[in-house]
């Protein structure tokens, strides 16, 4: 049910250097292509990277089959969802090794399929992260045309292409023109395509602002976190969120969602395009209603004052999660128009990326404080859209993740690999 891959690009001792894949079920690589790719991928990338000061490059991509199966042209949208959570994971244990890292949203994409060995019409790389021990000064760069202006088929030519196999336990494989389209509608033929985003001014609400209290960055074993989180449903129960709880989830979440792109420009520290809002009910001292959280100076502005669960509950298509035991409603907005005015249709999956990544933080947090949350993509965006007063800002709610405490599930666990 999960469409992201893994594939990495390594040149270190003791390994062949050359281009694996990650074989989740026997936690083992693959080598797919041996050699040594730095001009190749540099110039797949731009000319933007340093690819000879990062030892490796982790490439993200999706097969569409493996979630649409099930949810059909919605996948699209889960695509990108899934793989930004699966980035961010990784952006967090790079950290916990100490490597630099920088995602590049922006390439050409059939050289690197081709590098590869992806076929188009069931595979396609959403995201590439080099890591590297050197400073990302040295490596990390704004667009080169010093080799001149690269195009993709240009580059798949220097490539003689490899198939592999691969097993698919599905009897009857259905076709899915409409995310065939939408991803050849994304791709991107040579670095004049590539975009950077102006930074611009966030309208925040009028309303009252609620300072929240100064706390610390939270310091937790990523590992164990990792493996305690899951996504309650029912186990979900009504109590009082502290002020120090609620001040932790949304700083963590937020700060640690700052990561290195090339959409940004280098070295810049622009809001971000994704933000948090959250319908609070029986949050210590802060009085029931709708808020935007103003990240920058760490506080609630109110939007909306009142008991919003009635409404939430009944915007959900599915009532597996009842909203009336659950203290906090939060919701990841972006911009209306999905980034389309800038990035054209690849901004769409792009924006869903930096959503997953920023909900990721947000789960891991709530598991490192003691609380836990569940994404969820079943409800009704125009309800939530009116409770917030998004659209005089032109924003969108993207997801909805319900935070609070949570009973012990009672399940059985054992570990794939013993």
């Amino acid at each position: 049910m999960y469409p992201s891959e893994l594939y990495v690009y390594l040149k270190i001792q003791d390994l062949p250097s050359g281009v694996y894949h990650y074989d989740v079920a026997h936690h083992r690589l693959v080598l797919l292509r041996e050699g040594n790719f730095d001009s190749y991928l540099a110039r797949a990338l731009g000319n933007r990277c340093e690819m000879s000061e990062c030892f490796g490059t982790v490439f993200v991509s999706t097969m569409f089959w493996k979630n649409f199966f099930k949810y059909h042209n919605f996948a699209y949208r889960l695509q990108g969802l899934d793989a930004g959570a699966l980035i961010g994971q990784l952006l967090e244990v790079s950290k916990r090794f100490r490597f630099e890292s920088g995602v590049y949203f922006q390439f050409l994409d059939r050289a690197v399929n081709h590098l590869l060995g992806l076929s188009e019409q069931e595979e396609s790389v959403y995201a590439v992260i080099p890591l590297s021990v050197e400073p990302a000064t040295t490596w990390f760069t704004e667009e080169s045309d010093r080799n001149g202006i690269v195009f993709a088929t240009e580059l798949c030519r220097e490539l003689t292409p490899v198939r592999h196999d691969q097993y698919v336990r599905s009897r009857r494989v259905f076709q899915y023109p409409m995310l065939i389209r939408m991803n050849e509608a994304s791709l991107l033929e040579s670095q004049r395509s590539f975009r950077q985003i102006k930074e611009e001014k966030r309208d925040y609400c009028e309303g009252e602002v609620i300072a929240l209290p100064s706390v610390k960055r939270l310091s937790y074993d990523l590992a164990s976190i990792t493996r305690k989180r899951y996504s309650p449903d029912t186990e979900f129960f009504m109590n009082e969120v502290s002020q120090e709880q609620l001040s932790a989830l949304l700083q963590e979440a937020t700060s640690s969602f700052s990561y290195r792109n090339d959409l940004d420009r280098p070295y810049a520290k622009p809001e971000p395009r994704v933000s948090l809002y959250g319908c609070l009910y029986n949050a210590e001292g802060i009085p029931n209603g709708a808020y935007h959280y103003d990240s920058a100076n760490h506080a609630l502005r109110q939007v909306r004052l009142g008991d919003h669960r009635l409404q939430l509950q009944q915007a959900m298509s599915l009532g597996n999660v009842n909203l009336f035991q659950v203290p906090l409603c939060l919701h990841v907005a972006g911009d209306q128009n999905h980034l389309k005015t800038v990035l054209g249709y690849r901004g769409y999956r792009i924006q869903q990326m930096e959503a997953g990544m920023l909900v990721q933080r947000l789960l891991l947090t709530a598991s490192a404080i003691g609380i836990g949350g569940r994404p969820l993509l079943g409800f009704d965006v125009s309800t939530c859209d009116e409770i917030y007063r998004m659209v005089t800002k032109q924003e969108t709610s993207l997801i909805q993740i319900p935070v609070g405490p949570q009973r012990v599930r009672p399940w059985l666990q054992g570990s794939l690999h013993g």
